[in-house]
């Protein structure tokens, strides 16, 4: 039986060496074309297997909430909400401490990073 596709015959390097995942007695007992065939067979299954891992890896982006994702380009108000919706609890400890500061220190630190924000959205946005 002749082969319809024409594939060049392995080095000596390469029919040493054994596929990942082959049946190692398997391997031994094949002859150079056969080894040949089990290597393009191993080359396919490993392709095979990352592609479900990237269609897999797709579906789930596909099914996580609007909320959980935030694109790096949005506006600063709408990170610091889908922030503020991820990290509950961080945003809790964060507003006690801003009350035990006290209204006057807050907007003197307030007055004092606003516009160095500012100024990294600048920047940012060129």
């Amino acid at each position: 039986m002749t082969d319809a596709v024409s594939t060049p015959p392995l080095s000596a390097a390469e029919t040493a060496k054994k596929p990942a995942g082959l049946d190692a007695g398997l391997w031994e007992q094949a002859t150079p074309a056969q080894q040949q065939v089990l290597k393009r067979i191993a080359k396919q299954r490993a392709r095979l297997h990352a592609r479900a891992a990237a269609r897999a890896q797709a579906r789930t982006l596909r099914e996580t909430p609007g909320a959980q994702r935030v694109s790096a380009d949005a506006p600063l108000a709408e990170r610091a909400a889908a922030f503020v919706r991820l990290h509950p609890v961080a945003t809790a400890a964060a507003g006690a401490a801003l009350m035990a500061l006290g209204p006057r220190k807050l907007l003197r630190w307030a007055g004092i990073a606003w516009p160095w924000i500012v100024k990294l959205q600048q920047r940012r946005a060129r």
